[in-house]
């Protein structure tokens, strides 16, 4: 029981919920001096050490401590440090207290060594995320903050529907490798949910891009890897794992190609470096799990650098859109070097952080006989150099205005001055980017198993290099097709983002024609109209100017799209209200089938704002009632 005083998740619980009663100062202190705790904690914990604490009859394993649990505690760790770093001249108490207690949730997921204890983690950790992300305090962020928690939540039960039909079927709640079964099954469900697999993985670049900065650094470590801890403790070897990785990593690259929006193009490389892990984690060999761990680490770290690089522009500048920024780089020099060092990390350029992790995976596909995962993952390679490697610098840095001016006078675009205390995070990420890639044991000798490749012999290190070669002649030529464009692309997440309005027009316009009713029920004259709704521009915390303008926005699925960047203004057209139960004034509805359409589209039309806001709460709605008889059904 002594070994519980030592667990790393408790400095950063202790901290969070420190940091709302102290000093703003003694605040900031203890943003650092948790993690710090934290990562001394999980370098030196006992592989023996164990804590079981009795609850309802069951002896619940709060402290796991074997290597598995250790690599991820200790990035874990790491990350909590950069991203506080980060946000100290930019986050207030109440993110501090969020941020914090996230990050001790996904601490307390991977040091639990049974299911409850897992799931009570887990469950904080959807908790105090959501938090993360409304702290922004905008209209944009709020409506993405309400998604994430509704999607989480459903994936919470899925998770206790597991836990509970797995007990009931085998008695144990021990959290260990799983064999095929209705309990495993709903539990894979959850943590696909989490990781952000398709067509599951909207919530992901719906909501982080709409955090604070620092947010959105924090949310970049924690949620998706702690679903890869869990699916490499109790799936590793499942086959399906392996076609879901390739597709997941196919399609997170394909929409960042696409995508305008910086830190959104960055979140949908989150969606295709999951999967790269979760394809490792299905071939199951310890070559392969050490892949998926190595990577995972590298990829917290490396993917916190470059949030951290393209969070810095949109603080200066006020934006987040490639279409609007370029000519930055004269201005921004530090900014641009050290997210590149985030690029060549993430794109597995040789002598950096990526090199040595992600090409494991690979690798360990081609010992296995997986000559088809190996291609699909060179390939998915070269569009990740291309788009956050090529695109993104070229497009937010130099652009049509090339390197730009050396200072704001006459600019286009206003900078202004980055924290010391951003850079200095930076700095720190983009070292520890660098070590591990000149010094690969910093990294393997945290892998649950001995990894005896050498990253550095000659074939490898030609191949990775012409790859790398031929993508840059490749965009040279292609520059002008691949320059950013001012369009919001809308991905599976339209199906509950405009699905239920895009149903309630279509039943609306199915019944008969009628003047259009205003929300007291009164018929509005010619020209009093329901005013179209804006969405308020979301700035991120920018000092700078943030002038956003107007964007052009594109799209195939409906007329009247959804601002889901965060900066470009989409104006959203608001359908009239329809009057309770379809009656519109006066007219009689006397079908059965007259009166069913009317009650959808009733449904469809509740007073809770506008059309995209009650899509989310129609969501919610579903979601809820989805996971409640869910939950029922697992009991019985």
């Amino acid at each position: 029981m002594a070994d519980l005083l030592l667990h790393p998740a408790l400095p950063l619980l202790a901290a969070a919920v420190l940091v709302r009663v102290v000093p703003a100062t003694l605040g900031r202190a203890l943003v650092v001096i948790a993690p710090v705790l934290a990562l001394v904690a999980a370098l030196t914990l006992d592989p023996a050490a164990s804590a079981q604490v009795p609850f309802l009859g069951f002896d619940l394993d709060v402290l796991r401590a074997d290597a598995l649990a250790q690599a991820f505690g200790i990035v874990f760790a790491l990350a909590a440090l950069i991203a506080g770093i980060y946000g100290l001249a930019t986050q207030g108490a109440g993110e501090r207290t969020a941020a914090l207690a996230y990050a001790g949730a996904a601490m307390g997921v991977v040091y639990a060594g049974d299911l409850l204890t897992f799931f009570l983690f887990w469950e904080i950790k959807a908790i105090s995320s959501t938090f993360v992300i409304l702290a922004r305090r905008t209209h944009l962020s709020n409506r993405a903050g309400l998604r994430y928690l509704f999607l989480h939540i459903a994936g919470g039960k899925l998770l206790l529907a597991g836990i509970l039909v797995h007990l009931s079927a085998t008695g144990s709640i021990a959290f260990e490798s799983f064999e095929p079964s209705a309990g495993a099954w709903l539990i894979l469900a959850a943590c696909a949910l989490s990781a952000g697999i398709p067509p599951l993985h909207g919530w992901l670049k719906d909501a982080y891009p709409e955090a604070t900065v620092a947010g959105t650094v924090f949310l970049s470590a924690f949620t998706t890897k702690a679903a890869v801890y869990a699916l490499v403790r109790g799936f590793a070897g499942w086959e399906i794992l392996i076609y879901l990785g390739v597709i997941m990593a196919a399609w997170g690259v394909i929409y960042a190609i696409l995508e305008n929006d910086i830190r959104r193009l960055l979140s949908y490389h989150i969606v295709s470096q999951v999967g790269f892990m979760v394809t490792a984690i299905g071939i199951g060999t310890s070559l392969a799990v050490n892949g998926a761990v190595a990577h995972a680490f590298a990829h917290i770290l490396y993917k916190g650098l470059l949030l951290m690089g393209v969070g810095a522009v949109l603080y200066a500048t006020g934006s987040s859109k490639a279409s609007q920024l370029g000519g930055l780089y004269n201005r921004m020099k530090p900014v641009a070097v050290l997210y590149m060092i985030g690029a060549v990390s993430i794109s597995s350029v040789p002598l950096f952080s990526g090199f040595v992790s992600k090409e494991l995976i690979p690798y360990a596909a081609g010992q296995a006989d997986l000559a088809w995962v190996v291609v699909a993952l060179k390939v998915v390679s070269v569009g990740t150099w291309l788009s956050t490697g090529l695109k993104l610098p070229q497009g937010t840095f130099f652009g049509k205005e090339g390197a730009g001016p050396s200072s704001n006078q006459g600019a286009r675009i206003q900078v202004a001055p980055v924290p010391v205390s951003m850079y200095a995070a930076m700095g720190l990420g983009a070292l520890a980017n660098v070590a591990i890639g000149l010094y690969p044991d910093l990294l393997y000798r945290f892998m649950p198993d001995a990894v005896d490749r050498a990253p550095y012999a000659f074939g490898p290190v030609v191949e990775k290099l012409q790859i790398l070669t031929f993508t840059v002649l490749g965009f040279l030529l292609l520059k002008h097709l691949l320059a950013a464009k001012p369009r919001i692309n809308l991905d599976v997440d339209w199906l509950y983002r405009r699905g239920p309005q895009a149903l309630r027009e279509a039943l609306a316009t199915r019944g008969t024609p009628t003047p259009d009713t205003g929300r007291d029920g009164h018929v509005p004259a010619s020209g009093d109209t329901d005013p179209a709704y804006v969405p308020t521009p979301a700035g991120g915390g920018a000092v700078g100017a943030a002038a956003t303008s107007t964007a052009t926005t594109s799209t195939s699925a409906s007329p009247s799209t959804d601002d889901a960047d965060g900066g470009a203004q989409a104006t959203t057209s608001r359908s009239p209200d329809v009057a309770d139960g379809g009656a519109q004034a006066g007219t009689a509805t006397t079908s059965p089938l007259a009166r069913a359409r009317a009650s959808l589209v009733a449904a469809f039309s509740t007073d809770d704002g506008p059309a995209d806001v009650q899509a989310t709460w129609t969501l919610g709605a579903v979601v809820i009632g989805a996971s409640l008889l869910l939950l029922f059904v697992s009991l019985l």
